[in-house]
């Protein structure tokens, strides 16, 4: 089909089926002969939208690429921003874009899964768990701070007669993991919570890639008092924290002499990732590298910038692949934990 009468085409169908949609508009520096944009937004949640037609080519009117809000999104603001974004996408692409607001992370997998979301942003384990499915493909890491990921520690009191395999004044560990925590065999560690990626889900993943083998534990509710719980001793012999719960302000005013009897044993290396941008794998590869170049210039505009922070609070991306998170996957695996369970 000639592309200017393909456009043509969907201007005509989107005004009449969407004719009293108010949509805000941006402009854009480069000269563009794309159609004006179609963007709705569906009261009904993602994982009971209306299923796509079959038969019609993604992108097209009767079947449009659906960007997902976050689960979070509950502002005007934030859904306006939404349709911005999709009003750009359209207009740059030519694929009509519509935009949903999912009721949880389960249920944008579960329209990831019927065919009614393609652009999202997911938490790490919503991710995991999409790419087990082979669900999406990972586009764009967000930063934090300018990090892309972030790491985790285990720590003991000096007095329980572990020893430290972390060396403080060059950040670095000086043995391998198994070799750090086979002192925790048959030892009882305690945890933040149970959903906790470096309170729990990460570190029980590495002892138990390790075969370390230890008591049953005590899920403590909060890193800080993971914390105060080793200090404490007779609670628990070791746990997991973000690095560094120790220094949270309130311990250090608490426990002086906190920082020396609470040490670290081995750190995790920088393997959990914030959330993570992603593609539905339902898209054709030629349609992902273009919308994946798309919010790359978006995030060029002023406008783009300011409705990427609105929507999902995003300041900064960098771009990845799936095999960017291997590691993380690996590790949430190895803890047991139903990763179905971790997704709310």
């Amino acid at each position: 089909m000639n592309r200017k009468y393909f456009l043509s085409l969907v201007i005509l169908t989107a005004s009449i089926f969407l004719a009293d949609c108010s949509l805000p508009r941006v402009s854009i520096t480069e000269a563009t002969q794309t159609p004006a944009p179609v963007t709705v937004t569906p009261a009904t949640p993602a994982d009971t939208a209306a299923p796509t037609l079959p038969t019609a080519e993604l992108g097209l009117v009767e079947n449009p690429l659906i960007l997902a809000l976050p689960p979070t999104a509950n502002s005007q603001e934030q859904i306006e921003a939404a349709r911005l974004i999709a009003d750009q996408f359209t207009q740059r692409t030519g694929y009509v874009v519509v935009t949903i607001v999912p009721e949880s992370y389960a249920a944008l997998v579960d329209a990831l899964e019927k065919g009614n979301a393609h652009i999202i942003l997911l938490d790490p384990y919503a991710y995991a768990l999409a790419y087990k499915k082979d669900l999406v493909k990972a586009t764009y890491a967000v930063l934090e701070d300018g990090d892309d990921k972030y790491g985790a520690q285990f720590i003991a009191a000096r007095r329980g007669g572990f020893k430290s395999y972390f060396n403080p004044l060059t950040g670095m560990n000086t043995a391998d993991a198994r070799e750090a925590l086979l002192q925790f065999t048959d030892k009882k560690p305690c945890w933040s919570d149970e959903t906790s990626p470096s309170g729990y889900v990460v570190p029980a993943g590495y002892l138990n890639a390790n075969q370390i083998v230890t008591r049953p534990a005590a899920f403590v509710e909060g890193h800080p008092t993971v914390v105060r719980s080793i200090y404490a001793s007779g609670i628990c012999d070791f746990g997991g924290t973000y690095i560094d719960a120790r220094k949270f302000p309130s311990l250090e005013n608490e426990f002086p002499d906190l920082m020396e009897q609470v040490i670290v044993v081995w750190r995790i290396p920088e393997i959990i990732p914030h959330n993570v941008l992603a593609l539905s794998s339902k898209m054709p590869q030629g349609m992902r590298n273009l919308f994946t170049d798309q919010v790359a210039a978006l995030m060029q505009t002023d406008a783009g910038s300011a409705a990427f922070k609105t929507v999902y609070n995003i300041d900064e991306l960098q771009a990845v692949n799936d095999a960017y998170y291997d590691e993380f996957r690996t590790y949430v695996d190895e803890s047991g934990v139903d990763l179905s369970s971790l997704v709310k």
